[in-house]
């Protein structure tokens, strides 16, 4: 049993990385152990990970992105057996007809809206594919969405808001434009793991959504564990490579 969550929006920059390396962060600064898989071909997520400080709770990567013909895709792709869990980073431009498998044994399903005409437009097609070509049902209630970037009391912030409103899908929360989120993402850490005093108007924002995943049972994912195996088990070095997760560090405020 893993507990799978999947930050998608097929319209870029809509801050699908920045939720992702953040639950990722939160999970891990409370002793969760969980895996960051990075399906963008950008590699952000992966970026992110390589700046983590050591001091700092691991996260186990995952270059969902790469093709290394060295190995079978199934051992690339592997997720720690003690991995509690999986945070995927989804690319743009998904094709409509990959939604099943990206969010197939999902418990939470994100999407992140901007404030504007093209991203309420861009996620009117996204949440339709997802009802319709995913077969996401709306009473499984794994499926929400986070307003991001928002500047209140603006004209866009209220449009967005008719708009959400309008799908009856849930709004968990409105996370505001922080200068937090760059540090953040500069130095490998999350908001959690930052001074308390400089983030808590952020991190009281994401208390929703952190609340709104706990509620959601993990699920049976299928994992490509069997082939996994065979390599590991013909290759010593694959074998260790696989068993081999770093000890958990305890957490470090950074600025």
């Amino acid at each position: 049993m893993l507990q799978k969550i999947v930050v998608l929006n097929p319209k870029g920059g809509s801050g699908k990385t920045t939720i992702a390396t953040n639950l990722a962060a939160y999970f891990a600064a409370r002793g969760n152990k969980p895996a960051l898989m990075d399906m963008d071909a950008q590699g952000s997520s992966s970026r992110w990970l390589s700046k983590r400080p050591k001091v700092l709770a691991p996260v186990h990567g995952i270059a969902g992105y790469e093709r290394n013909l060295r190995v079978t895709r199934s051992f690339a792709m592997r997720v720690p057996t003690d991995c509690e869990t999986l945070i995927v980073d989804t690319p743009a431009a998904i094709a409509s007809q990959d939604l099943p498998d990206l969010t197939r044994g999902a418990a939470a399903i994100i999407v992140p809206v901007l404030p504007s005409d093209i991203d309420i437009h861009a996620a009117t097609k996204c949440i339709a594919d997802l009802l319709l070509i995913a077969k996401v049902k709306r009473e499984q209630r794994r499926l929400a969405v986070v307003a991001n970037r928002v500047k209140r009391h603006t004209i866009m912030y209220r449009s967005l808001m008719r708009f959400l409103e309008s799908l009856d899908i849930p709004v968990i929360t409105t996370l505001r434009d922080s200068q937090n989120y760059v540090r953040a993402s500069e130095s490998g850490a999350g908001l959690f793991e930052m001074k308390a005093r400089l983030v808590r108007e952020d991190t009281d924002q994401w208390q929703p959504l952190v609340g709104w995943i706990a509620q959601r049972p993990a699920m049976a994912v299928e994992l490509p564990t069997s082939q996994a195996s065979t390599v590991a088990a013909a290759d010593p070095v694959h074998a260790m490579m696989a068993s081999h997760i770093p000890a958990m560090g305890a957490p470090q405020a950074v600025m």
